[in-house]
């Protein structure tokens, strides 16, 4: 029996050359490309079963281009950049992997908290721009500080990596306050969004993009934090109305923002929040230890099998 052919559409991510793509070739006819732009799309997979796929936009209008395609699966737990309506009506089957870098992302949330509480990145500047040299004391801080123990995590969305977040922050002696779709049983629960954005001190966006979640972190929202707290983004950029968000940092009505994701990655230029005050950002990397990518490389493994095997799971077009 001839092996299903499948394309990897923009591996570079997910194997930059440290692991390997062997399980997935044991069972598949596999070719990797690093990159694809959207209009090369139909000549690389012309003749793909499988597409293997992180940010490649997959709309109707492309799925219709392959005519041999079956099956989608994302090399990440997002599927936004896939029209999943078109793949069920064109009979294509669209999984995506769950669970392999909850605790790479919570960590970087976590390294956000460390950071901001104590201005690091802003203090290390200085001491390199020759600023302690120059002091006259031994010491010297210029920005306030703070301890982070009793302090309020508001983590909104409480799946896998909200979960872990949480426990995170609880081991070191945060309160931790929870807005989701349902309630949450041992942990806080917020009454609801504003309550969240009130009380927190320091808040994590682990929300998924989707039509309920997209441009809901905007002025309105930002106004009611406090004039102390931050914002985290480790999800999705388009969760955050970015010149809101970069109002809000310019005139001081939040203390700062740390985000792994941007609307549009990469960013242009002109994006406001890449010359916003106070504003850590990081090139979408939470989920690229070593560790993570291993564990995403193995599911997406699994997800192939299963589907050839005929008990597909993960399955997002049911």
């Amino acid at each position: 029996m001839n092996k299903p052919k499948i394309v990897v559409l923009d591996g570079a991510i997910l194997n930059p050359g440290d692991i390997s793509w062997g399980e997935i070739e044991s069972i598949s006819d596999l070719t990797v490309y690093d990159r694809t732009d959207y209009d090369k799309v139909p000549e690389v997979a012309k003749d793909a079963w499988g597409i293997l796929n992180s940010k490649v936009v997959i709309d109707r209008k492309l799925m219709k281009s392959l005519p041999n395609l079956k099956y989608v699966g994302m090399l990440a737990t997002g599927y936004d950049s896939v029209d999943i309506e078109a793949a069920k009506e064109l009979g294509i089957t669209v999984t995506n992997v769950r669970g392999y870098g909850p605790q790479s992302v919570a960590q970087l949330v976590m390294a956000f908290v460390l950071s901001l509480s104590f201005r690091i990145v802003e203090h290390n500047n200085q001491v390199h721009n020759g600023d302690w040299v120059k002091c006259k004391a031994y010491s010297f801080s210029s920005y306030p500080l703070m301890e982070i123990e009793n302090k309020t995590m508001g983590i909104f969305g409480f799946g896998d990596i909200g979960k872990e977040v949480a426990k995170m922050a609880s081991a070191m002696g945060m309160k931790v306050l929870v807005y989701s779709r349902s309630k949450k049983e041992n942990v806080e629960n917020a009454s609801s969004i504003d309550e969240l954005f009130e009380r927190s001190d320091f808040l994590s966006l682990n929300a998924p993009l989707n039509k309920e979640t997209e441009n809901i972190v905007n002025k309105d929202l930002l106004s009611k934090m406090k004039k102390t707290a931050f914002l985290i983004n480790t999800s999705r950029g388009g969760v955050i109305v970015e010149k809101d968000l970069a109002y809000s940092l310019n005139n001081d009505i939040i203390a700062g923002a740390a985000l792994d994701v941007l609307s549009k990655e990469p960013p242009t230029a002109d994006n406001p929040l890449l010359t916003a005050k106070n504003c850590y950002i990081t090139p979408h990397f939470a989920g690229n230890t070593l560790e993570a990518r291993t564990r995403l490389m193995h599911k997406v493994y699994e997800n192939i099998k299963a589907f050839l095997e005929g008990n597909p799971i993960n399955v997002l077009t049911k």
